[in-house]
Parts: structure tokens; sequence; C-alpha cells
């Protein structure tokens, strides 16, 4: 089928993929994000265990597969009397994992800050999280943006793992799935769903291009 054939016939439900793998890739990213500053904030701790917590995540989470995670959350944790929803567990998978390498952006992003502030900070009486908060996560966050944005192309490119499991609608890789089962749509439905997903990531790497140049420390 060429390209015209298919968007006419199932032009909607790309426009649904596409939806689902944003609102995937935007709920996934904020996730992670949000639980990559806590890991990170572990990380630099001075309680010994939270940093031995935090490391041993990263260290998991930044070397499994995320097939093999979306395996075990599907089909491995029923045995244990706990079942997610296929939209669950991917959303888990697409989290847990960009969590572990926000982690190590921001940690870069820290390394930039120069010791003489935090000893600055120390000598003016403030704690370990005000220090976190109004000296190091600033910084280390604006040191991080285009990491950050391969990490929200990373995310976008993840989502595919939705179309492992049945999600009603499906994301931009399932749907080539449903259009060669319904008619033989070939490499043709591929590309439009790659077109889609390289439209999308050049979109976010102009945005972050041009948030780092409105944030970047210069030093």
């Amino acid at each position: 089928m060429s390209i015209q054939e298919l968007l006419s016939q199932f032009g909607e439900k790309y426009f649904q993929a596409l939806i689902m793998t944003y609102q995937l890739t935007f709920f996934s990213f904020i996730l992670a994000i949000v639980l990559g500053v806590v890991i990170t904030v572990m990380r630099v701790s001075p309680v010994k265990p939270l940093r031995a917590a935090a490391d041993f995540y990263v260290q998991i989470f930044r070397n499994i597969p995320g097939a093999a995670l979306l395996i075990l959350l599907v089909y491995a944790l029923p045995y244990l009397n706990v079942v997610l929803s296929y939209y669950t567990a991917v959303l888990m998978t697409t989290t847990l994992i960009p969590a572990a390498f926000c982690s190590e952006y921001l940690m870069s992003g820290m390394n930039t800050i120069g010791k003489g502030q935090i000893e600055a900070a120390r000598s003016l009486g403030m704690t370990f999280m005000q220090i976190i908060r109004n000296v190091v996560l600033p910084q280390a966050v604006r040191s991080s943006v285009l990491p950050m944005t391969n990490l929200l192309v990373a995310t976008m490119l993840t989502t595919a793992l939705a179309s492992q499991v049945p999600l009603n609608p499906t994301d931009l890789t399932g749907i080539v799935s449903y259009i060669n089962t319904h008619a033989v749509g070939g490499v043709t439905a591929f590309l439009i769903s790659a077109v889609m997903y390289c439209a999308t990531a050049v979109v976010i790497g102009q945005v972050g291009n041009l948030i780092d140049r409105k944030v970047r420390i210069l030093r």
C-alpha cells in the first residue's frame, strides 16, 4: 500500500498511536525526573545505607534491558500475586530505567559545581537539604539540559516496548503490527511511524538546544 492509502485508511489509528506515544513519554519522563532527583539526593546523602541503596538502584536499572524488565513486570509478578495492568507495566518500565540515567546526568552536573560553593553554604549554617535545594540542584539541572534532552528522546523511543503488550490504543510501533494484521502495509507502515518518531525527536532536540542556550552556566 502507498503512504496515501495507508493514511486514508489508518490515519485516525496513527493519530491515536501518536497520542499514546506522547502520553507515555510525558508521564514516564516526569516520573523519571522526580525519581532521578530522589535517587541523586540519596547518592550524595551523608547516610551510608541511602547511598548504597541508590547506587544499587542505578547499577541495576542502568544495565537491565527494557524488554526484560517489562517481561518481569507482566509475567513474573503475577506469581507473587502482584498483577499490574499492561499500561502500568509499560509506564513503570519506561520510568525506572530512564530514572537511573537521569541520576547519572544529574551527578555529572553536580561535578561541575565548585567545592567552594558547598563550603560557603556550610559556613552560612545551611543544612544538607538546604544546600541541595538552593545550591546544588539548580546548577546541576542547568548543566544537564542537553543530556536531559537526549533522555527525553530515549524515553520516547523506549515507549516502543508498549508494542509488546496488548494496549488499546497502541503506540507508534504497535500500530505497524495492527496495520499488517488487517492489511498489507509492509515497510511503508514502518516508514510512517519512523518519520513521526524522527520528527518528534528533531523538535525535542531543537527545543532542548534553545533551553540550553538560555540557562547554560558559562564558566
